[in-house]
């Protein structure tokens, strides 16, 4: 009876247990495993750190060879804009002192210009006076001759002086303007240029005394139309300098702008280069420093790794030298100390349905499939004394697997956060240019078309001026030779006039006084005549004066014209030349721009692949977290249910060994 209950007792005991001999090899074994483990691990840290020393030495070297290039590119830099500001600054200092000379030119110009103003305002004035005085004593004497009494006491004058008194007492004239006349008189026989008789000449003729005011008058005109003429001519070629001085005034003051912003410019890529100078010399130091110590980092590590392998070889000799004596020497020892610790197990044991229930629960197929490799090893291990052993590697392996796939998960995690956020930023800062060079662009553009639309106006002007300046031309040559032809004609009839003249009055002279019908007809066509001579000589006058003055206007017009053309031409010049600035300033962003979005493409590009790689996937990283620590969890306690189970073995083995030394017994 107790026979059958310790046989029964027996057939309970789950799977076959090792005898503490087999416990003791299966130690040595696992032991052997783990150092062999940790040497194929050690060997893989130790291939990865050395291709990392290699790399981390190509990519120092691509480093220090990168910052020593860009510190030569930054010096160069700062010496090209240390040159460009000292250029700019002596550009801005040359356009100063010609900016103050054009001004003090101008300055001086225009205080000239003033004087010669005031002078002529002066001269004009007092030509004007005498002219009017001249005019009027001419008028006065004329109609004091045609008068009776009066005329005998003019015609009794002994000179032109005695003939202004007369004229004053009969209060005809005021003795101002006699006196003034008389001062003129006086200058003008002293003056041999005149060309004047001397007023002695005409005393006691009237005649005489008109023909010298007139000539008095004739010169006083003369020297207002000089004076207007030279007034004229200033005033134009004053205007002309003044238009040019300004000009150089605006471009100079343009080109200094032009100049103080390039030279701001300047100073700032000099400031900026400096301190990327300053940042890459102290990384390129850091770069070399780094370098210099990495060789001997790494030969430390070679060093380390050689006597942990080396240490790890005597360790498995030793193991292996040991488990080869005890298998040598103990095997009948053991057979006879432990022969019935030898049991079988069943089929399957709470281990594996516990991680069946789990693959069920988690809808994973590894574990169902790790369930029934276990099941198998239990079937196919009955009587091996490493079926736990077996099984046991089976869950950790499973473990280790999961933990492994966590840990690579949480990796791509950091790489997709890292690379996602990087490549956001610098989309970012990709599209934040792109509309910035974008906007400049437009900008540059409008101005140039702009500057174009008031060239192409500006040319249209010099276009029409120029077709005005013919039509001018040509209306001018005509009424110069109108004029030629009429005052030809009008002079013709003058010198017709004076020659009927002069034959009537002789002859009426001569004549017999006894006719006095016909010398009252004589008198009256001389009279006529004169009055004919009178006409024709104002009309020619008006006619002169008319011409002189179109050709003053004529003139004036002209210089009007010439100094707009050259100032709408110069305006045409340097907006033309702006104009093409602001092209090839767009051409020069539009290549900028291109080069940004061809960036910014490739930057959208990886940034979807990133997306495609880290958003895009069926299951979210927490959701597989969440799964893969609940599998390991219940891993884990599949382990501590079948070291229970182990345990329970041992127990009921140490109690059945007992029951069979009673029965002995």
């Amino acid at each position: 009876m107790l026979i059958v209950l310790a046989l029964a007792t027996l057939s309970q005991v789950n799977a076959s247990q090792a005898s503490p001999i087999e416990k003791i090899l299966e130690m040595i074994s696992d032991l052997q495993s783990k150092v062999i483990g940790e040497g194929a691990d050690a060997q893989k840290e130790y291939d990865a750190y050395a291709e990392w020393c290699e790399d981390r030495s190509t990519q120092l070297g691509f480093e220090i060879k990168t910052g020593r290039s860009e510190v030569e590119e930054l010096k160069a830099t700062i010496e090209e804009e240390t040159s460009s500001a000292a250029a700019l600054s002596a550009k801005i200092e040359e356009l100063s002192n010609d900016i103050q000379n054009d001004e003090a030119d101008l300055a001086a110009a225009t205080k000239i210009r003033a004087k010669e103003t005031a002078d002529f305002s002066a001269e004009e004035k007092e030509l004007t006076t005498v002219i009017s005085m001249l005019e009027r004593a001419t008028s006065i004497l004329s109609k004091e001759m045609a008068k009776g009494s009066a005329m005998l006491q003019v015609k009794s004058a002994t000179s032109i002086t005695e003939a202004l008194s007369v004229m004053v007492q009969a209060s005809v004239m005021s003795s101002a303007d006699a006196s003034r006349l008389t001062a003129m008189v006086q200058t003008g026989d002293a003056d041999t240029d005149t060309g004047a008789p001397a007023a002695a000449v005409y005393e006691g003729h009237s005649d005489g005394i008109v023909g010298v005011l007139e000539g008095l008058t004739e010169k006083a005109e003369g020297q207002l139309d000089k004076a207007r003429k030279t007034e004229s001519t200033s005033l134009q070629n004053f205007q002309m300098l003044k238009q040019s001085l300004t000009d150089e005034i605006k471009f100079s003051n343009a080109d200094m702008d032009k100049a103080k912003k390039s030279l701001a410019e300047s100073q700032e890529k000099k400031a900026t280069a400096s301190g990327d100078l300053e940042v890459t010399e102290k990384d390129l130091a850091e770069d070399i420093n780094t370098k210099s110590t990495l060789h001997q980092d790494c030969m430390n590590a070679a060093e380390e790794f050689e006597l942990a392998t080396k240490s790890r070889g005597e360790e498995l000799t030793a193991l292996a030298t040991a488990k080869k004596v005890i298998q040598e020497a103990t095997g009948g020892a053991a057979a006879q100390s432990y022969s019935f610790l030898q049991v079988a197990s069943g089929a399957d044991n709470a281990a594996v349905r516990f991680i069946r229930d789990l693959a069920r629960k988690s809808k994973a197929p590894a574990l169902a499939q790790l369930a029934s490799r276990m099941s198998s090893a239990m079937r196919l291990g009955a009587g091996s004394s490493d079926v736990f052993a077996k099984i046991k590697s089976l869950i950790t392996d499973m473990i280790s697997t999961l933990e492994s796939e966590a840990e690579e998960d949480a990796t791509q995690k950091a790489y997709c956060d890292k690379e996602m956020s990087e490549a956001n930023a610098k989309k970012d800062d990709l599209t934040a240019e792109s509309n910035k060079l974008s906007t400049k662009i437009a900008q540059d553009k409008s101005a140039s078309a702009k500057l174009k639309e008031e060239v192409s106006t500006l040319q249209n002007e010099l276009a029409s001026m120029a077709k005005a300046k013919s039509e001018a031309d040509q209306m001018r040559a005509e009424e110069k030779a109108t004029f030629e032809k009429n005052s030809a004609e009008m002079k013709m009839g003058i010198e017709g006039v004076k020659k009927a003249l002069s034959v009537l009055k002789e002859y009426y002279a001569k004549a017999d006084k006894s006719h006095g019908a016909a010398d009252g007809a004589g008198s009256g066509i001389i009279g006529l005549l004169e009055v004919c001579e009178s006409d024709f000589t104002k009309g020619l006058t008006e006619m002169t004066a008319a011409e002189e003055s179109a050709a003053a206007d004529y003139e004036a017009y002209c210089k009007e014209d010439e100094i707009a053309v050259v100032q709408k031409s110069q305006d045409v010049k340097y907006k033309t030349k702006e104009a093409a600035g602001l092209d090839k300033n767009v051409a020069e962003l539009s290549g900028d721009l291109e080069t940004v979005t061809s960036e910014l493409s490739a930057v959208l590009q990886g940034l979807d692949k990133l997306k495609e790689m880290c958003v895009a996937k069926a299951e979210p990283y927490a959701e597989r977290k969440a799964r893969r620590e609940s599998e390991i969890s219940g891993l884990k306690e599949a382990l501590q249910i079948l070291e229970s189970e182990a345990a329970l073995i041992q127990k009921t083995t140490k109690h059945t060994l007992r029951g069979s030394r009673v029965l002995r017994a």
